[in-house]
């Protein structure tokens, strides 16, 4: 009997980590390398909620908390999801966690019992597959279409049995940007409203990192019917440059967050004091930035779009939202690199291109999906410039 889990057998590590680990390697032993696998955003933390981060510290709020969030975070994060999304939630349906993973996971793991099916788009965050095996669930891999990546009506109808406890539904995406329209959504829930045992995980974190005029829209918001069996969950790390202050939160059902904050309690208790009132000037202050931002994202989203489309064998979609593109890498499959290595799959791809010009990228099939890869482009025009002028070059050299 070995000492480790199995549960432990059944999952893999994070492959964003790993591709962002290997980079610093490389950067250690010399290399000059352009990490791109890592979903953060460049900007640093607008003052003013740095400013809140300070005063907390110098007012002595450096406590322990309730278990799920101060009240007063949880009272902003009730007057956001009706400011901005045109749902209304009381404080005890608000959970506040230590990011969005734990939202996720303290979810799966309070309601998932063996043999539940959760049903996951493809692509997908490479952590959603792993969170419900660990929880004990069976993940349902549905493909999307290659080319708009989101998945239809049908597809999801047909992954749907008597087992399914959850979809997890992610838009805009991460790893593709693609964001489902309104009218989109609706089909989608009009589905869900067939199948009365099914909730809804629905993961904004990139609701306001959006192009083109596109409108966000969340599952409970375009379908009412659904507010009893929808969590909707967010939190602060991308909008607000706010990835290392680690919150993430949620609104649903009361027995639901009830139960996730007991699977807290008994795992990490309360999240950092310091930065849940951080938090509350977040959603509370001014967001004149965001738009700002999103500017300089979108700007950095055309710059890549275009220059990989002029790489030899990569396509490379248009994303609605967040900070990815995913494009497909097919039309080098089969060619040799510099190196002698035969391109078999996108995992070749991404770690001959790693190896030999020194830009690292996420393998598509790590989310579920392929021959594809993964650009995070939150970061400088000057830094992604010259990593697509890097690719451009590397799949000119394959042969």
């Amino acid at each position: 009997m070995g000492f480790l889990a199995d549960a432990l057998a059944r999952v893999q590590p994070s492959a964003t980590i790993a591709v962002t680990n290997k980079a610093r390697e490389l950067k250690a032993a010399g290399r000059d390398v352009i990490g791109l696998g890592a979903g953060e955003p460049d900007f640093d933390t607008p003052d003013n909620i740095k400013a809140a981060a300070i005063k907390a510290i110098n007012d002595g709020k450096t406590k322990y908390t309730a278990v799920d969030g101060i009240p007063e975070l949880k009272a902003a994060i009730v007057e956001k999801f009706k400011r901005e999304n045109g749902l209304t939630y009381q404080t005890n349906q608000i959970s506040v966690s230590t990011g969005g993973k734990q939202v996720l996971y303290n979810a799966l793991v309070a309601t998932l019992n063996p043999g539940d099916e959760v049903i996951i788009p493809t692509p997908y965050w490479v952590s959603y597959p792993d969170m419900v095996l660990l929880a004990g669930g069976e993940p349902v891999i549905v493909e999307a279409d290659k080319s708009t990546f989101k998945i239809t009506p049908e597809a999801l109808d047909a992954a749907i049995t008597s087992r399914t406890k959850w979809l997890i539904f992610n838009s805009p995406s991460n790893p593709s940007g693609a964001a489902y329209t309104e009218e989109e959504l609706k089909a989608l829930t009009d589905v869900l409203l067939k199948h009365p045992q099914v909730w809804v995980m629905t993961d904004d974190m990139y609701e306001h990192l959006v192009y083109d005029d596109f409108k966000f829209t969340t599952p409970a918001q375009v379908e009412p019917a659904l507010y009893e069996r929808t969590l909707t969950v967010n939190g602060v790390s991308k909008a607000y440059a706010m990835t290392g202050w680690r919150i993430g939160y949620a609104g649903g059902p009361a027995d639901l967050i009830k139960a996730m904050a007991k699977v807290q309690s008994q795992s990490t208790s309360n999240p950092c004091s310091i930065a849940q009132w951080a938090a509350v000037e977040a959603l509370s202050g001014t967001q004149d930035f965001i738009p700002a931002n999103n500017e300089v994202f979108k700007g950095r989203r055309d710059l890549v779009v275009s220059m990989l489309n002029q790489a030899a064998g990569i396509t490379c979609p248009v994303p609605e939202g967040a900070f990815y593109v995913f494009p497909s890498c097919a039309g080098t499959i089969g060619k040799t690199a510099p190196s002698g290595k035969v391109i078999e799959s996108d995992a070749d791809f991404v770690t001959e291109l790693l190896e030999t010009e020194g830009v690292a990228v996420v393998h598509g099939s790590a989310f579920g999906l392929g021959p594809n890869f993964r650009i995070s482009y939150a970061t400088s025009t000057e830094a992604l410039e010259e990593a697509c002028t890097r690719t451009q070059r590397f799949c000119g050299n394959l042969k």
